[in-house]
């Protein structure tokens, strides 16, 4: 086995990194597919070059730390993104916006139209195609008065 593994070739290396890909695909999480990557790059240098077993271990420990390494880094940044004040409130990018009634607010409640979606209002009661404004949210309810 030591002889072996003394005399590796691309065709190991890659066997080995395809075999790291596959493993990913039957649901790792992602923490084989950067070791595979770094498996593929140290065949691919091998096919060009021919490197010494101990540089080939070497440069398959440093890659898979450098691409782990990167990886987490990307996944840390895009992890910052500021979430919006409005998240899981969908209406409340509405506030403060003007429509026409699309149905008329009768017993309190009503209908506007925003874009492709009605949206249940709460108000004073006011005629259809009148101007109101959305003054706040309470839950999948606008609330509006008149503009």
């Amino acid at each position: 086995m030591w002889d072996y593994l003394q005399h590796l070739t691309y065709w190991d290396w890659l066997a080995f990194g395809t075999a790291l890909l596959v493993l990913e695909i039957f649901g790792a999480g992602g923490y084989l597919l950067w070791i595979g990557i770094a498996a593929l790059a140290v065949a691919a240098t091998c096919f060009v070059v021919p490197v010494p077993w101990e540089l080939q271990y070497l440069l398959f420990g440093v890659l898979a730390i450098l691409t782990a390494v990167f990886w987490w880094r990307y996944q840390r940044a895009a992890g910052r993104e500021p979430q919006g004040p409005g998240l899981n409130r969908r209406g409340s990018e509405l506030i403060g916006r003007q429509f026409a009634l699309h149905d008329a607010i009768v017993g309190g409640r009503g209908k506007i139209r925003v874009a492709d979606s009605l949206w249940l209002v709460s108000g004073p009661d006011l005629p259809a195609g009148t101007l109101v404004r959305v003054s706040g949210q309470d839950g999948a309810l606008l609330l509006v008065e008149k503009a």
